[in-house]
């Protein structure tokens, strides 16, 4: 059996996740799988693509980022992939690991693709102190607190912290901190 997965990091990314969609139905996938996370996330398509996949099957990706966040992870998957006797296809690449050239080049690539990252990392780092350093940087705006208002009259209203978050789309962790927040804010105000 032929099994597509594809992702993209945010849900702004929709034309990017359909082109994978179509690319993998172009190319005969019998079942996709796809979801909208960032690659450091819980991927729970993807543990169910690499679940559902059985000996003899193909796993392909439209890019190699789309499957793996490191050459580390990339290995893991592929020696998973291989001792179930599972092939993987990377269609960009046009690379097969069911052939030794294809697993060699694999290897290759996926080290140059961490290459480039880190790179890339190092460069955004050295352009922020460089923005830092002649004021220009501020960081990126407090989004999730910007909601802190919508937060405390959920949670006046009854609503769990975990569901104040899902509904608001904002991380657990930003509810927390927000409630205490408050909490804090209101301690100082009765001790005054």
């Amino acid at each position: 059996m032929i099994i597509g997965y594809a992702r993209t990091s945010t849900l702004e990314q929709q034309a990017g996740l359909e082109a994978q969609l179509e690319a993998l139905t172009e190319v005969g996938c019998e079942k996709i799988y796809s979801e909208q996370v960032s690659s450091v996330a819980r991927r729970g398509a993807l543990s169910e693509a690499l679940s559902f996949c059985r000996e003899g099957d193909v796993l392909i990706v439209t890019k190699l980022d789309r499957l793996a966040r490191s050459v580390r992870h990339l290995g893991e998957i592929v020696d998973e992939l291989t001792k179930r006797g599972i092939a993987l296809r990377v269609l960009d690449m046009s690379l097969d690991t069911s052939t030794a050239t294809g697993k060699l080049m694999l290897n290759v690539l996926g080290s140059i693709a961490q290459f480039e990252r880190e790179m890339m990392l190092e460069r955004q780092r050295e352009g922020i102190a460089k923005a830092k350093a002649e004021g220009k940087y501020k960081g990126r705006k407090p989004t999730a607190r910007m909601r802190t208002a919508e937060v405390l009259q959920l949670l006046g209203q009854g609503y769990k912290k975990h569901e104040i978050a899902q509904r608001l789309r904002i991380s657990q962790r930003s509810v927390y901190r927000i409630v205490n927040e408050a909490h804090r804010s209101v301690a100082v105000e009765c001790n005054r």
